[in-house]
């Protein structure tokens, strides 16, 4: 195994992409205790969950992102033990709370000095994007509670807004070096990438993570894979040398670097193809989540393993944005309360344990979305019944153990988890930390999937998932 410090990040970061290293020294900080990692002229990167570039300009320091509030005193060390230049301008490429919360240490230091504080430059939608955050904050507790397996996590109300905004494109001069702002709708609305010509530089933010695109996230707002893939096809017109992500490692040399953005975008264009063919043939929504099918061999390469989003979400997604919420299904338009139809098939079948029981014998068959449906309708149909909590808890736990991504398994783990505590007469939070993993996430990590795991088809050595806070 690499050593995890700095002097042999760049080594490392080679190893992941030949498949000889995995993700999880990276996604962990493990090599972010070490300072900023050199990454050619004028460029130190800050390796943690969420990447920082910095590029000293000759008058001033610009970042590129300023990661999490876990992080943010970590990378103003990291910084400083760099550079003494001021902290003239920090860009963000999008709004996720991961990308935005590192900027207060500069800002205190800018005070305290008696000097202005960095200009936070970004696309127009971020300042949007941070007041349905405030808005919706109660609902994004929930889902991110329930995405991350973090029963205690509070979602943030108080955000560092941009002084600058832009629209669709923004050249930022400073010091030697020029900083291109390109808008590209892909996992957000607000995505800024941004290319710094006189090093050959290439910052992507979370167009390009190491993962399968998170452009299907089931519990978020809309995606827009086909922008994203022309922004992916343009980002690989530029002629990069060194690619830095908003995630992972990395890329150096300019061949990688098209292999990498290319077959990202190949992904993407395939699923949008394929949707869009049986769209228009007029199939229903559950035909197009099972008929297609991910080009063999993407998601075998280190960068393109679903640990995080899957391809089978990005489907819906694009069934979403081009079709509606409407499945097809006539008897989903306006459909029975679930509680309601879930007793009339407990009934038809004999009560609520008839169809527990065929859950947990499909179960056992390794039909697990079929005992799935069962469990769940029998739990709705007899939502106090310990032993039908008992088979539901079982179903979950089990696909839990079999998905890769964040997202499915997450739902999962807290399905179980809620039928664990009816069977238990416990709660949620009890029966999520029951395990060393799950105590682990519940003290506020966030886990980042499965990285680089056999049961995925990968075909790399399994590891466990990446951390993150998120409550500031």
């Amino acid at each position: 195994m690499t050593e995890h410090n700095s002097s042999g990040y760049m080594e490392y970061a080679d190893q992941v992409w030949s498949g000889e290293e995995s993700l999880l020294a990276h996604f962990t900080g493990k090599f972010a205790a070490g300072g900023l990692v050199p990454v050619g002229e004028r460029t130190g990167f800050f390796p943690a969950f969420a990447n920082v570039a910095v590029f000293d300009t000759g008058d001033g320091l610009v970042l590129i992102d300023s990661g999490d509030f876990r992080t943010a005193s970590q990378l103003h060390e990291s910084v400083r033990g760099h550079s003494s230049a001021p902290v003239s301008t920090v860009v963000y490429t999008h709004g996720h709370v991961d990308h935005v919360f590192g900027v207060g240490p500069f800002d205190r230091e800018a005070a305290e000095a008696g000097v202005g504080r960095p200009e936070v430059v970004a696309h127009e939608a971020v300042a949007a994007r941070f007041d349905r955050y405030r808005e919706t904050a109660g609902y994004n507790t929930w889902i991110n509670r329930r995405q991350f397996g973090v029963p205690s996590l509070v979602w943030p109300e108080e955000y560092r807004y941009p002084d600058t905004t832009y629209r669709d494109r923004l050249t930022v001069r400073r010091g030697d070096l020029t900083f291109e702002l390109v808008h590209a709708r892909g996992e957000t609305d607000d995505h800024t990438y941004v290319w710094i010509p006189e090093l050959r530089t290439l910052c992507t933010g979370d167009l390009f993570i190491w993962n399968s695109p998170n452009a299907g996230n089931p519990q978020k707002v809309q995606r827009y894979p086909v922008e994203w893939a022309k922004a992916l096809r343009d980002m690989q017109d530029l002629g990069a040398e060194v690619l830095l992500p908003g995630h992972g490692v990395p890329i150096l040399g300019n061949g990688r670097i098209r292999q990498a953005l290319g077959d990202t975008a190949e992904l993407l264009e395939s699923l949008c193809d394929q949707t869009r063919d049986l769209m228009n043939a007029g199939a229903r929504l559950d035909e197009v989540l099972h008929g297609v099918k991910v080009p063999p061999g993407l998601l075998d390469k280190p960068y393109l393993h679903p640990a995080y989003d899957e391809p089978e979400f990005v489907v819906r997604n694009l069934w979403r944005l081009w079709g509606g919420w409407y499945d097809q299904n006539p008897a989903n338009l306006k459909p029975a309360p679930e509680s309601a139809l879930a007793a009339e098939l407990a009934d038809a079948a004999g009560g609520a344990q008839a169809l527990a029981d065929r859950a947990e014998q499909l179960l056992g068959r390794g039909e697990l979305r079929l005992a799935a449906h069962l469990a769940e309708t029998a739990a709705l149909a007899a939502p106090a019944d310990r032993e039908v909590a008992r088979i539901r808890a079982e179903v979950f736990a089990r696909r839990a153990e079999r998905e890769t991504s964040t997202m499915a398994r997450g739902v999962f783990n807290w399905a179980a988890a809620e039928s664990a505590a009816v069977a238990a007469g416990t709660d949620v939070a009890t029966e999520l930390t029951r395990s060393d993993e799950g105590r682990r996430r519940a003290a506020g990590a966030i886990s980042v999937g499965v990285v680089d795991d056999d049961s995925c088809g990968c075909g790399a050595p399994a590891d466990a998932g990446a951390e993150q806070e998120v409550r500031p």
